[in-house]
């Protein structure tokens, strides 16, 4: 009979190494509008997935495709003066 052994040990023993670190936090908070408008602008898109889009679902999806270029352009904007390190020049 052969036995089954979990590798839980060996998993969990680095959960403390996989966290997030602050830096990594902050970026995900500056990103997050524009990781909302990107789930509204696939919302929009997934409406229209089973059928034909009609004029609203074409406005919805044409608002929602500006609102993420918007905040593509506010991040940017926000971070234009920053360097990320091993940034090329």
């Amino acid at each position: 009979m052969s036995h089954i052994v979990t590798v839980q040990d060996a998993v969990t023993a680095f959960a403390d190494f996989m966290e997030p670190t602050n830096a990594e936090l902050d970026a995900i908070e500056q990103e997050m509008p524009v990781i909302l408008a990107d789930v509204d602008l696939l919302d929009a898109h997934i409406v229209t997935l089973d059928r034909t889009p009609t004029e609203l679902d074409v406005r919805r999806i044409r608002r929602a495709r500006r609102r993420a270029l918007a905040a593509r352009v506010a991040l940017l904007n926000r971070t234009a003066g920053t360097s990320v390190p091993g940034d090329a020049a």
